[in-house]
């Protein structure tokens, strides 16, 4: 990479004098960078006319990892509004049950059940009833990667979604050995190799054929830490921390809670709810994942009145596409948030989308340099760029819109697919190649 840091600065003080065309510019900043031309594509394109500037392997299929979410997300709050809010809400039934009914919130949390469960009448009660067909109970999308179950930026979700489907543990020093505290009450049985040392530098891993609820925990502490991983079963853990919020309230029932959908008799009582705007700037901002899985099937769900699914996200996905008369027969796509790598696209489809797009308020909330994760990149152009990145084992991107120098607006996307180069050689060439489309423009 340091033959291309050359390149760029010496790109710096010429600009402007005897300068290339733009598309020489770029076909030598990629050529000169480590990582393999087949590896990297390009499309850039005037917003205001859709002429395409530069492209470079703008027809092949590759992963685009997070970049996927602009695809997926303005479909997604066409269906559901911007007004939208994800509900739970609690009703009686008959004189002496109640009825929870899910929303998927992924917001959703154990202090907000605890709000629902002190409204229920301790003196009558019998029953507890879960209403959870809002979505499909499938916790994973088509194609994750199941050996990276520890990942917290992934985590499963569905209907029970709740304290962001995470758990904290704590492994404290004492007494010359280490303990382990799951305060969750979430049960997890525990192999501790954690020994006492100089610094905090521990390690968690699951091997399944022994049990999904079984975790070697290894490494040294010197300090009480604190670790955070995926919840393994989520419905497992929306029922223990229930369990814990009726029992705080001397609420002991002998029977399980019984899954059913809500009766037309049932009345409500009240509701917990997190705005759909909140749900927006983490996609957009921060990448979150989970979110943004949960939202799609939630859409699908406003949009064919019936449980939500990631087969009917996709229908609705194609059906935007279509009505923004784009060719998606190229493409494919298997979730929402771009985490399969069974997703393929190309450079010069998302190139079009974004200029078909160019006034869509969604994608207007698209980050800046300098806020979530642009927030270290890009800075001298924070004001000429919004845009979404993306980021997964062996794979880059970055897509958007930006204004250069003079003035001219463009719709552009990058997608490295490459296991030989680091994430941040992948992610340099990209600042690179925007960078002078900023000064050259």
């Amino acid at each position: 990479m340091k033959k291309l840091l050359i390149l760029f600065l010496m790109l710096i003080f010429t600009s402007g004098v005897n300068a290339k065309s733009i598309k020489g510019e770029l076909n030598s900043l990629i050529s000169n960078s480590d990582i393999p031309k087949s590896s990297v594509s390009v499309s850039i394109k005037n917003l205001n006319t859709g002429k395409t500037i530069y492209e470079h392997n703008e027809k092949i299929l590759m992963h685009p990892a997070s970049v996927q979410k602009i695809l997926t997300l303005p479909a997604i709050m066409e269906t559901l509004g911007d007004d939208y809010e994800f509900t739970t809400s609690i009703f009686s039934r008959g004189n002496d049950g109640y009825l929870i009914k899910l929303g998927a919130d992924p917001y959703f949390s154990y202090s907000d059940l605890k709000g629902l469960v002190r409204e229920i009448d301790t003196k009558t009660i019998k029953q507890i009833y879960i209403d959870d067909s809002i979505i499909e109970n499938k916790d994973w999308g088509e194609g994750w990667q199941w050996d990276d179950n520890l990942n917290i930026l992934m985590p499963k979700f569905n209907s029970y979604n709740m304290d962001k489907n995470l758990l904290k543990i704590t492994v404290v020093p004492q007494n010359g050995q280490t303990m382990i505290i799951n305060a969750s009450k979430y049960p997890i049985a525990f192999f501790n190799d954690v020994s006492i040392g100089d610094i905090n530098n521990v390690k968690v891993s699951r091997d399944s054929s022994i049990s999904s609820d079984a975790l070697t925990i290894s490494g040294t502490v010197c300090k009480p830490c604190t670790i955070i991983i995926p919840s393994n079963n989520l419905k497992r853990y929306f029922n223990v921390k229930l369990t814990q919020a009726l029992e705080d309230r001397n609420i002991y029932l002998k029977n399980s809670n019984i899954v059913t959908k809500q009766n037309s008799s049932d009345n409500l009582i009240t509701s917990v709810k997190h705005p759909i705007e909140r749900g927006e700037y983490d996609i957009l901002k921060n990448s979150n994942n989970m979110v943004i899985e949960t939202a799609s099937k939630l859409a699908a769900q406003k949009a064919f009145q019936e449980t939500g699914t990631d087969i009917n996200a996709i229908k609705l996905f194609n059906s935007y596409f279509e009505k923004l008369g784009l060719d998606y027969s190229e493409i494919k796509i298997v979730d929402a948030s771009g985490v399969s790598k069974n997703n393929l696209v190309n450079t010069d489809f998302v190139t079009e989308y974004l200029v078909k797009s160019k006034d869509n308020i969604t994608l207007e909330k698209m980050a800046k340099p300098s806020e979530g994760t642009l927030s270290e990149r890009l800075i001298p152009i924070k004001e000429n760029l919004k845009a979404k990145t993306g980021t997964l084992s062996d794979i880059s991107s970055i897509a958007g819109y930006l204004t250069s120098k003079t003035g001219k607006k463009y719709a552009f996307c990058i997608i490295i697919n490459d296991p030989k180069t680091t994430n941040s050689e992948k992610k340099n060439l990209e600042d690179y190649i925007l960078r002078e489309l900023y000064l050259e423009g």
